[in-house]
């Protein structure tokens, strides 16, 4: 394994970790979850939006 993918390994353990300890933490919820969803749809997909297409999850 190089050196740059060891690295990588050990980032991504170490931000899935992260994620882990801040969802027990309630510093990530389902409705945050959503939210970025949708936000990441309305980035993605702007131009929908732009013809009056309602990109929100749930609502």
């Amino acid at each position: 394994m190089t050196r740059w993918r060891l690295r990588a390994l050990i980032l991504l353990v170490y931000v899935i970790i992260g994620i882990y300890v801040a969802w027990l933490h309630d510093y990530i919820t389902p409705g945050l979850l959503r939210d970025v969803a949708e936000a990441l749809l309305a980035v993605f997909l702007w131009f929908l939006v732009l013809l009056g297409i309602d990109l929100h999850i749930g609502r």
